[in-house]
């Protein structure tokens, strides 16, 4: 079996102690374990990337910029080996993982902007000989803990632009799917990065709670369930660090009268169930305006599902896989339950699937729950899996005041043909990321992701302008070089 270590100063590093099982959720079967690190070793990763901080900041933003063109070589020229990690770990169908891989290249790309991105501001005289400028500068060693559901893409929103700032990095990735981060850290210093800016600790809380604490790190990103975001942020606050945490989602979509209904079912098919739903952007919610309206969405919806494949990662045809564990299996279905206990209609049930050759396998079918309320668990819960629930509400304000009302406002989308009606939603829904007609408004990688609400806990959003942000320090000076042989006598008015 293999055993997955962890990366630390340019090097696979074993040491001895605890370990656990990954499994590959399609078979249910231990094919691996990975080493849960001890405070020792993340305090070793940390002296590495302290130790690398001093000659890479110093190093100019042009050449790291070019070890991340490296770097989006390599991704590209391996991009099937790290599509099958995904899918081995994950169980992530490959379609799904290349483009997971795709939208964090993007993200290397932007990264590789670093001369323009830090370039600061000048102004010239802006006093007598004065001239005055800002600069961003890294702050450190920086830490980024990412889940199990983006195993290449998360990690790829947080460390490249990191690196390109100056810092240097510890990443912590979800032990469920540890392998596919050890895979870009030996990509990395194929590309040329230099030992010791960035260190892979594989691990649990107790790795966690030292990249919390130690004074060392400057900054965690963080993204992941809203109770473990919280806690994460204010620990992260009270020891004096930087922290952006990404939380849960409950993400709606409002489906007016007017709308291209089969268009819609199409495009909340992917949106609901891509991934097995296992997505923070996961559309989870549909709010049919007006009766007629849910009954089209409902009939067709249940038609469209019928052809839905589920298996495994291998099988291209499919169109998603297992969840991640036999635990979060039990716990979407017990999600599906309640829902039929507390009065709703389960109108297409996944959860008695059975795929043939992989009946140990982690699956819960495509699943569509019709005249939800919003007292139900199910509706205020993120179920996290290939669950699909419809309300019925009479206008768009009772839509609009339903999804104001939910404690997550991560994504939400609006299908219409309507110009008003869209102008007007994305205007004055409390939302952070709003789709017009598209059901995933994830932002590209120049613009920045993040939720409102309980979404979101921190100032900034992820990767693009706010990332670089986030990465860095303002520093502004302020200089003059007075005429020769002029002598300034002392003035106590604030200077003007």
């Amino acid at each position: 079996m293999t055993t997955i270590g962890h990366y630390i100063n340019g090097e696979s590093v074993a040491p001895d102690g605890r370990s656990q099982p990954v499994y590959n959720p399609a078979t249910g079967q231990t094919e691996k374990s990975v080493l849960l690190a001890s405070k020792e070793t993340v305090i070793e990763a940390i002296d590495a990337a302290e130790s690398a901080f001093s000659e890479w900041r110093n190093t100019p933003a042009s050449k790291r910029a070019r070890v991340m063109f490296q770097f989006k070589y390599l991704l590209e020229k391996n991009a099937d080996k790290i599509i099958e990690l995904i899918g081995q770990e994950h169980g992530k169908i490959s379609h799904d993982a290349a483009g997971e891989l795709q939208r964090g290249i993007e993200n290397v790309e932007f990264a590789c902007a670093a001369p323009q991105l830090l370039k600061g501001e000048h102004s010239k005289n802006v006093g007598p000989n004065i001239d005055s400028w800002s600069e961003f500068q890294p702050l450190g060693v920086v830490a980024g803990i990412t889940p199990f559901n983006f195993p290449a893409m998360v990690p790829l929103w947080m460390f490249p632009l990191a690196i390109v700032c100056g810092n240097t990095f510890v990443l912590k990735p979800s032990e469920r799917d540890p392998s596919c981060a050890i895979y870009l850290a030996e990509l990395l210093k194929e590309a040329g990065l230099p030992d010791g800016v960035f260190n892979v600790v594989n691990g649990d809380k107790e790795a966690v709670d030292v990249l919390l604490t130690e004074p060392r790190i400057k900054a965690v990103s963080f993204v992941g369930s809203t109770p473990i975001a919280e806690s994460i942020y204010a620990t992260a606050n009270a020891h004096g660090k930087r922290c952006q945490a990404l939380g849960g989602a409950k993400n709606h979509a409002i489906v007016m009268p007017d709308a291209d209904i089969d268009n819609a079912v199409n495009q909340l098919l992917g949106a609901a169930f891509g991934s097995s739903g296992e997505r923070c952007m996961a559309l989870s919610v549909v709010v049919a305006v007006g009766e007629e309206t849910a009954n089209q969405l409902v009939d067709k919806l249940s038609a469209a599902m019928a052809d839905l494949r589920v298996g495994p990662a291998q099988d291209a045809d499919n169109d998603f896989g297992p969840l991640i564990t036999h635990e979060h299996k039990t716990k979407v279905k017990a999600y599906i339950t309640s829902a039929e206990q507390q009065g709703a209609d389960i109108v297409v049930d996944g959860r008695n699937i059975q795929v043939k050759g992989y009946e140990n396998g982690f699956f819960v079918g495509a699943t569509l729950i019709d005249k939800v309320m919003p007292s139900m668990e199910s509706y205020q819960a993120e179920i996290f899996g290939p669950v699909l629930q419809v309300i019925r509400v009479d206008s768009m304000n009772t839509a609009m005041q339903l999804i104001d009302g939910h404690e997550y406002g991560n994504g939400t989308c609006i299908f219409t043909r309507d110009g008003e009606a869209a102008r007007y939603f994305s205007d004055h829904i409390q939302v952070g990321m709003v789709g017009i007609n598209v059901p995933l408004p994830v932002p590209v990688a120049y613009h920045s992701f993040g939720g409102w609400k309980r979404s979101l806990f921190g100032d900034l959003h992820a990767y693009g302008p706010d990332g670089v942000r986030f990465y860095t320090k303002r520093k502004t000076i302020t200089q003059r070089w007075p005429s020769s042989g002029v002598r300034e006598g002392a003035s106590f008015a604030f200077p003007s």
